[in-house]
């Protein structure tokens, strides 16, 4: 009668051990580079909320009939507009937006929201009087 041996031997243990060793030495580095692709994808997140809160802005002083430069009242907050567009300051894009948590404005003409991170990682807001540009700045992410 045979006997037979229920487990690995210590070789196998080994030998799976550095296996696995060099499947995570070649994939850490895809990982690494995440929080790059994350905080770009929050600059075009934000860009993307701009760009809605700017089209929502227009949309409710065409319906209302007013002016090209009369503010407007969206959920709770009175928004200033030049253009049909908000103003690039805190009382135009910043109260039409509402949220910015994760950012900080500063400036006006152009309106920049930095990611609050080091180097250049914002968006800016510019109400150039006749329509708006939005722009997204990533080198510094």
């Amino acid at each position: 009668m045979n006997k037979q041996q229920i487990g690995f031997t210590l070789i196998e243990l080994v030998l799976v051990i550095v296996i696995l060793g060099i499947l995570a030495a070649t994939a850490l580095p895809r990982f690494v580079d995440l929080s790059t692709q994350a905080r770009i994808a929050s600059l075009n997140g934000l860009a993307g909320g701009i760009r809605s809160a700017a089209a929502v802005a227009k949309a409710t002083q065409l319906a209302q009939g007013l002016g090209a430069a009369v503010s407007i009242s969206m959920e709770t907050a009175t928004v200033t507009m030049v253009g049909r567009y908000p103003t690039d300051d805190a009382a135009g894009i910043d109260q039409a937006l509402t949220n910015i948590s994760g950012f900080s404005a500063s400036s006006s003409n152009p309106r920049i929201f930095q990611l609050n991170t080091t180097g250049t990682c914002e968006v800016r807001y510019d109400n150039v009087g006749t329509g708006y540009s939005v722009l997204v700045f990533s080198s510094g992410c």
